[in-house]
């Protein structure tokens, strides 16, 4: 098979590096890539948020299956429009993609498919969004209704916390997708990581993972994209995982197909777990970054059966084979992040790095500039290892982050903390 997968970070590297174990794949290209994914993909310059132009790109390259890494894209309606040149493509239609583009449809489907979240309300008007806030105290979360960059949720843990971060949204601290705002419930509990596979009617769960928002050690300081995160979850009981999809991913899979988009792709549920009951916190309609990174290290080349199995409507008839095994990854950053960071920098040591399957650099956000490889990005690596336990992984993990030479990077030594 000829096979396009769209994205740039490190979630999109190590899907290339998952499909490419698999002999299925003949070809692989990936548009744009990085650095770190031009070393065993070729990498093409190409507007994914254009579905004309992916659609196009696909039919010159003779391209038999597309996988859509990144969430705007999928809100751009390229798959929408994949599928409708005929072209077998993974991610969900521009209207199943509303699961994770905005807050408050998937509220509205939760509601419908009477699956367990956190209370809340929607604003367009920051006043009274204000006075909900007054009425309901504090702790509370606001979010942006829309799609940004992992970034738009703040838990406030002061009533004027909250004020103020209605105030930045409605001001346009995240662009449009703070046009509209969604006030939740604080919820309690620890919270955790389900993927599952949909092919529009069937689900199958594919793994747990915890990541780590908070950029500092201990879980603190302002929320990322991530700064780590390992698979399996071990809050996810096997319990917890069963009711989670009895009560939470089913009823909105089907809520999905009554209302004419069935959801086909990876639903990442964001869990709340707290006295072993899941509460969703949250839809993604995409893989997780950096959860792919630890997901694609223990799925390895059946990745791409999954995912094809998924498009082609056959879900019924997959199934997974799991190793005993742990996977974890430690994410490099460059200093500054997520707040103002310089680009350029140069990294060095990843030669030093092995590069199997229990030990991987997977690039996020590089580039490459006379030769050398640079920091093109806020989250640049991500490093990551698998074992027979979690302490195994890790220690792999850390003993790459060591040999790796980036005075302008750094990393929390924490990852995996509550498990370990």
């Amino acid at each position: 098979m000829n096979i396009l997968i769209l994205g740039s970070g490190g979630r999109e590297h190590s899907l290339a590096w998952a499909v490419l174990q698999n002999p299925k794949c003949d070809r692989l290209i990936v548009a744009p890539g990085n650095a770190g994914i031009a070393a065993i993909a070729d990498c093409a310059a190409l507007d994914i948020l254009n579905p004309g132009a992916v659609v196009t790109f696909a039919e010159q390259e003779s391209i038999d299956f597309v996988i859509i890494g990144p969430e705007a894209p999928l809100a751009a309606g390229v798959a929408d429009r994949l599928r409708e040149a005929g072209v077998l493509t993974f991610g969900p239609s521009r209207g199943a993609a509303q699961l994770e583009a905005s807050k408050r449809f998937t509220k509205e489907i939760c509601d419908a498919a009477d699956a367990p979240t956190a209370a809340y309300g929607a604003f367009t008007d920051p006043a009274a969004a204000r006075d909900h806030v007054t009425r309901q105290g504090a702790p509370i979360v606001i979010k942006a209704d829309g799609l940004a960059a992992g970034k738009g949720v703040i838990i406030a843990e002061t009533v004027d916390q909250a004020h103020a971060a209605i105030e930045d949204m409605f001001g346009g601290a995240f662009g449009a997708a703070g046009a509209e705002v969604v006030v939740e419930e604080f919820m309690q509990g620890e919270e955790a990581s389900l993927f599952v596979l949909c092919d529009g009617v069937n689900i199958l769960s594919i793994g747990t993972a915890q990541d780590h928002k908070r950029v500092g050690e201990g879980d603190t300081g302002p929320n990322t994209g991530g700064m780590g995160a390992y698979s399996p979850a071990p809050v996810v009981t096997a319990e917890i995982e069963a009711l989670a999809m009895e009560r939470i991913v089913r009823p909105t899979i089907a809520e999905m197909a009554r209302r004419g988009m069935p959801f086909q792709g990876v639903l990442y549920a964001g869990l709340m777990i707290c006295n072993g009951q899941p509460r969703l916190v949250e839809y993604n309609v995409r893989f997780g970054d950096p959860e792919a990174q630890v997901l694609m290290m223990r799925l390895g080349a059946q990745a791409l059966d999954l995912m094809l199995a998924a498009a082609e409507g056959r879900l019924d008839k997959a199934g997974i084979t799991w190793g005993e095994d742990h996977a974890l990854c430690v994410v490099m950053a460059a200093d500054g992040y997520p707040d103002d960071y310089e680009k350029g920098s140069v990294i060095g040591g990843l030669d030093a790095c092995p590069s199997d399957s229990f030990n991987m650099v997977f690039h996020a956000g590089t580039a490459t500039r006379e030769g050398q490889i640079t920091a093109a990005g806020g989250r640049v690596l991500g490093v990551t290892a698998r074992g027979n336990t979690l302490q195994q992984a890790a220690g792999r993990a850390y003993e790459m982050v060591d040999r790796i030479d980036w005075p302008e990077g750094f990393c929390r030594r924490d990852i995996g903390w509550r498990a370990l």
